[in-house]
């Protein structure tokens, strides 16, 4: 936001321009906020000054938004939800942790980590969120954590190997290869293999030059599942996968010698949780349990 006279942006400016919105005129707004009306006025017009826009038309009978006041106030309300958020969690002593993921999330350990999790870190809600990111939403600021089982090419992201899981071949029900209780990578490239490029585990270079497989591209896991149902392609993937996704039509089988899959949880250096050294601990005892 721009600055004049080194003014900055106050919670009560946004604060007298939401009231003046919702009641309609400076009076009623300068009531409901406890304010003289000329405070109201002026908290306003320092607003206008420091964003350098004209935010309401003003005349003798009513007050009107302008097309910036529009787009101002809807920034403004999200900015006051967030610091309300801010303020109950202060007060209450408890926060909230959200730890995302491209693909998913813990597979056959979810519900159990979620059982540990009130045990081992009391009082601080877990939010497990899907999110189609090579960061699994560390880049775009909408998770805390993030499972990962393909590091991202991205500055500003740490992470520890929390352990591993088998691979899996996903194939429609009468797919050649589903009567089969396991089957190999080679017979796996004998068709098709649908990859997500950015966010997936599985990659070209799992398999020798010579015996790699056709790519057939999509952009998500639902993508990826509704390929493979079609019949398309088959797909690799990690245990997690095949056990959180189950749908009609589209049976798993083990990939014998394909190797494992790391899995990592990964957290921003600019901002590193504080909680870190217990919830990996939770996650590497999951795994090696």
């Amino acid at each position: 936001m721009n600055k004049i006279d080194g003014m900055d942006v106050e919670v009560r400016q946004l604060r007298c321009l939401l009231a003046v919105v919702e009641e309609g005129t400076f009076t009623d707004a300068a009531i409901g906020l406890g304010m003289s009306q000329a405070a109201v006025s002026r908290n306003i017009s320092g607003l206008e000054q420091v964003l350098g826009v004209r935010l309401l038309e003003r005349t003798t009978r009513s007050v009107g938004l302008t097309r910036s006041g529009e787009r101002v106030v809807a920034k403004a309300r999200r900015v006051l939800s967030l610091l309300g958020d801010l303020e109950r969690e202060a007060r209450s002593g408890t926060g909230k942790i959200r730890i995302g993921y491209a693909w998913s999330a813990l597979g056959e350990h979810t519900m159990e980590f979620q059982r540990r999790w009130a045990v081992a870190i009391p009082g601080v809600e877990l939010q497990l969120l899907h999110s189609n990111s090579p960061t699994g939403g560390l880049a775009e600021g909408t998770t805390d954590f993030a499972i990962l089982r393909r590091l991202p090419d991205a500055a500003g992201v740490e992470h520890v190997r929390i352990g591993e899981e088998k691979r899996y071949c996903a194939m429609s029900s009468d797919d050649p290869l589903a009567t089969r209780r396991s089957v190999t990578m080679a017979q796996v490239a004998q068709r098709p293999v649908a990859m997500d490029l950015r966010t997936g585990s599985t990659t070209l270079e799992l398999w020798a030059q010579e015996e790699r497989p056709d790519i057939v591209p999509i952009n998500d896991v639902d993508d990826w599942l509704t390929t493979i149902g079609s019949g398309a392609a088959r797909g690799m993937t990690a245990a997690s996968t095949a056990h959180q996704y189950r749908r009609r039509g589209i049976i798993y089988r083990p990939v014998r010698d394909a190797p494992s899959v790391s899995v990592y949880l990964a957290w921003s250096t600019k901002d590193p949780p504080q909680e870190r050294g217990r919830i990996v601990e939770l996650l590497i005892g999951l795994y090696s349990g």
